[in-house]
């Protein structure tokens, strides 16, 4: 999970200070001591980090704090506050064009995941955004780099302009008249990387940006490698002056060093970040959401979200009725399970609870063998059966686990936990957790494996 570490650290260092009805000097000296010691093996630049320190002890030392009936709380706010301004303040959008198309250029070192999340975020703008986009091939070095581009674009249904290993320059401007012919109102070009930035990649990259004049430039950097993406983004936005960054791989970087620095170092704010390998697993980046999740307050507007991302809302108003009214399916059951599996791991989930121990719930997931068993014995039930599981007699049940390839146990033990899940309906309604989550008690794993 992204932060973990950074995020056990900080709130080690906060608990000290809540056992403490008053705060002295000494107190907040020790506690930012934690803090700064947290944050350098965190990866942050140093500088980020004794800056960062300074500004907090001093608003932490004045009086407002210290004579508090709740200091610590009021350090916590401080520190929140202080995270989100080091992130960048407020989500910064990408820019769009006043005349169609806008251009943006996708820069950044080999294996940083350029050219799938360049396609991800292509992605993001038409589903989110009701875009056209068309994505172009512009690199030309890496091996099968355009097949690559062709097959993301096909799988999230983004058309892909190339013209094979033609001039990137002249592949830029091509594409630019090739999206106003066709009503493309967003162009995403993946240039070529290198595995370090040589005059040769500088050199190509300022001459396709001053061939198309981009609307934005967008560095793509890998989380995971810490200040040696920050240094990365120096040196890109030094030669090409970037507005803005993809970072990738968050969801790998226990650490979070290099989302806590670039924007401190370059000046130029994180607008997207990856979260997954999935390839709808890109979102906006919102410092306060981030800077919430870092102290352990949770992020319920990110998992809301996700939530309407994963559920379509007409149905969800469908499911909803159908449980009010005990008319909920064996078919209607294992649809929400997919959709709540599209959402993610439940520890990452967890993590956008307020004061939820995601340590705890560490690796906790829905098995997807599990699931696909569900799946299997579900589709070898009749339509009846499946509306009316009640008519499962025992030779049903022999004929349902010879065509599912399973075992009468484990359509029982499926049997058991719906009628466990129909019968917490009203508990559901109170905001209780369904019996979905977890089902049968203290250790115990439900029928998918959570």
């Amino acid at each position: 999970m992204s932060f973990e570490s950074l995020s056990e650290k900080l709130n080690a260092a906060f608990k000290k200070l809540r056992g403490k009805g008053r705060l002295k000097e000494a107190d907040i000296k020790e506690a930012m001591r934690e803090v700064r010691l947290a944050l350098l093996e965190a990866d942050v630049g140093y500088k980020v980090v004794r800056d960062f320190i300074k500004t907090v002890s001093e608003r932490c030392s004045g009086a407002d704090v210290l004579e508090s009936l709740t200091p610590a709380q009021m350090v916590i706010k401080i520190v929140n506050e202080e995270l989100c301004t080091l992130m960048g303040g407020e989500n910064a959008k990408i820019t769009i064009s006043s005349t169609p198309p806008t251009v943006v250029m996708l820069i950044g070192l080999q294996g940083a995941g350029k050219t799938t999340n360049g396609a991800k975020l292509a992605a993001y703008m038409k589903k989110k955004h009701g875009k056209n986009p068309l994505l172009v091939a512009c690199d030309i070095y890496r091996p099968a780099a355009i097949l690559q581009l062709q097959t993301v674009g096909k799988q999230l249904d983004v058309p892909v302009f190339e013209m094979g290993t033609a001039d990137p320059v002249q592949i830029a401007k091509k594409s630019i008249e090739f999206a106003n012919k066709n009503g493309h109102d967003m162009v995403f070009l993946d240039t070529a990387g290198r595995l370090h930035i040589d005059d040769n990649l500088i050199g190509e990259l300022k001459a396709v940006k001053a061939a198309v004049n981009p609307t934005e430039i967008l560095l793509v950097i890998d989380s995971m490698t810490g200040q040696d993406a920050v240094n990365a983004a120096s040196a890109f936005d030094e030669a090409l002056s970037i507005d803005g960054v993809i970072l990738t791989k968050l969801d790998g970087d226990a650490r979070g060093g290099a989302a806590l620095s670039v924007r401190a170092i370059t000046g130029k704010p994180i607008k997207f970040v990856g979260t997954g390998e999935k390839l709808d697993q890109i979102e906006p980046f919102h410092p306060d959401r981030m800077a919430s999740r870092i102290l352990g307050m949770g992020d319920v507007l990110t998992l809301i979200e996700k939530a309407e991302q994963a559920f379509d809302e007409q149905k969800t108003k469908e499911m909803t009725e159908k449980l009010l009214k005990n008319k909920f399916t064996l078919a209607d059951y294992y649809d929400q399970l997919t959709h709540i599996k599209s959402m993610g791991s439940m520890s990452d989930i967890a993590g956008m609870l307020p004061g939820v121990d995601t340590k705890a719930l560490a690796g906790a997931s829905i098995d997807n063998d599990a699931l696909a068993k569900t799946e299997a014995i579900i589709l070898s039930m009749t339509p009846h059966e499946r509306d009316n599981p009640s008519v499962l007699n025992s030779s049903r049940k022999k004929r349902i686990a010879a065509g599912s390839g399973t075992a009468v146990v484990d359509i029982n033990r499926l049997l058991k936990q719906f009628d466990a899940m129909q019968a917490m309906t009203k508990q559901i309604s109170k905001g209780k957790l369904p019996a979905m989550f977890g089902g049968g008690g203290r250790g115990r794993k439900g029928m998918f494996g959570i």
